[in-house]
């Protein structure tokens, strides 16, 4: 499932109550954040058991400097209401910064929320 953000109050609430959440900082103008909001449209449908949280860094730039996202598209994974590192070939990402080619992405999701 795809939540667009609709008001800072929410944030905490949706990675409280889903089980994984992928949040993603994007803005409306970035090329890259459409390519990954591309890639979500096609991974909710493989990855039901994800909520992907997008946050217009424009909309609410309060949330993006609390994360201290400075480049976008940023992403971030929660297990339980926790925020948890990324598993990327076998390391550990505190996030994940820039257009992921679909395969890769996959692959991390499933070494991540396993």
């Amino acid at each position: 499932m795809i939540i667009h953000l609709g008001n800072a109050a929410d944030f905490t609430k949706i990675i409280k109550e889903n089980r994984y959440v992928l949040v993603d900082f994007f803005a409306t103008w970035c090329g890259p954040c459409r390519i990954m909001g591309r890639v979500f449209e096609v991974m909710e449908k493989q990855r039901e058991d994800i909520v992907f949280l997008k946050v217009d860094t424009d909309q609410f730039p309060e949330i993006a400097r609390a994360f201290n996202v400075m480049s976008i598209p940023n992403m971030f994974a929660f297990k339980d209401g926790a925020r948890i590192a990324f598993t990327v070939n076998g390391s550990e990402e505190e996030s994940l910064l820039g257009a992921i080619a679909g395969e890769q992405f996959r692959s991390i999701l499933d070494d991540t929320f396993r």
